[in-house]
């Protein structure tokens, strides 16, 4: 059974997963030819190989787990984390902290092609697969316990991706991960003192200057942040303040896919397909309240949900791990500049 430690010198908590000993290709290198794979578990056809389905977009009437489906999620066979048993039961070791590892961790198979990448698929397509994190991301709050559901991607080996079909994950916690529990509390901190949403201001800002603007078609914006820590990195976010991803209208889902379509296509096109991660900040599930370090309460609207887009380009060595430090080579503006001018035909 997998559980949550803390570590008071680092003020993280761990995921400790022994489930996923099994899983000892993990600390092999992995081949970056999506063609090693014999089987792949995310053909349609291999639907046995996967646990059953939780949802999927396929016509009516088709039966689960069958072909015949453009999308689907599944329960990862191999979870960080998992909904038993009932209770945390947190407890102390000494200094130490500990609770049960509960929580989700979901598969959603994004594409039939094994060889298509989520940026090579349709705008209408890509929508839909935007409304199955919404939606998944909806039903995982109705458990009180999960204070917190990231959604992300790992695209290639490099990026972290065990298999190579085209695949991101969700996993639901019970503790709101340290990274967005930073955002949280410098967003409350700016709402407390100029009672204005911090990503609002930036977003005007940038807007302003223009110099480090990718994408704006007036209800998302693309910008490669003024601190980026990657080379190419980028900020996707809604032009108009929203919290939570979850509360996301179905008629926002296809211009945020024709954004996310169009910086995957620039990526590709400019970097040579390159392995990339991508995750969904949003307010904490509001079913359980979130403090600050010093113990004030924070409230979700404060906050303005977003994703960060980076391509994998260079390593995180020794220096940024000792120092917490990024070094990034290529400036925001003259990256910025290369993915303007780069074309955006598949």
């Amino acid at each position: 059974m997998s559980e949550l430690r803390y570590d008071p010198l680092q003020d993280q908590w761990v995921i400790v997963a022994p489930e996923r000993q099994s899983r000892p290709d993990e600390f092999a290198f992995q081949p970056t030819d999506p063609a090693a794979a014999t089987i792949c578990p995310f053909c349609p056809g291999s639907e046995r190989l996967t646990p059953p389905e939780i949802t999927a977009v396929r016509p009516d009437g088709t039966p689960a787990d069958t072909p015949g489906w453009a999308a689907r999620v599944v329960p990862n066979r191999f979870p960080a984390l998992s909904p038993t048993p009932a209770t945390l039961d947190r407890m102390a070791e000494g200094l130490y902290d500990r609770m049960n590892g509960i929580g989700a961790h979901e598969v959603v198979i994004e594409t039939t092609g094994h060889y298509i990448g989520l940026g090579e698929t349709t705008v209408e397509h890509l929508s839909s697969v935007l409304k199955i994190y919404r939606d998944r991301m909806k039903d995982l709050m109705n458990d009180f316990r999960l204070r917190y559901i990231l959604i992300f991607k790992n695209h290639q080996a490099a990026a972290g991706a065990t298999i190579a079909h085209s695949h991101s994950q969700i996993i639901a916690t019970p503790i709101v991960p340290a990274a967005v529990q930073r955002e949280l509390e410098t967003s409350h901190h700016h709402f407390v003192t100029k009672e204005r949403c911090l990503l609002c201001d930036i977003l005007e800002q940038e807007l302003a200057d223009g110099s480090r603007i990718i994408y704006d078609d007036g209800a998302y914006i693309a910008f490669a942040p003024y601190a980026s820590r990657f080379p190419f990195e980028v900020t996707i976010a809604p032009r108009n303040h929203l919290h939570q991803f979850a509360l996301l209208p179905t008629d926002d889902l296809v211009p945020l896919a024709g954004c996310m379509k169009e910086l995957l296509l620039r990526y590709k096109n400019l970097l040579n397909a390159p392995p990339y991660n991508f995750m969904i900040h949003t307010a904490p599930n509001p079913n359980g309240a979130v403090t600050a370090s010093n113990g004030h309460l924070l409230y979700p609207y404060e906050y303005h949900w977003h994703i960060e887009l980076f391509p994998r380009l260079n390593r995180v060595a020794g220096f940024e791990w000792g120092s917490g430090f990024y070094i990034n080579t290529t400036p925001p503006e003259a990256a910025v500049k290369y993915l303007r001018e780069v074309s955006i035909e598949s």
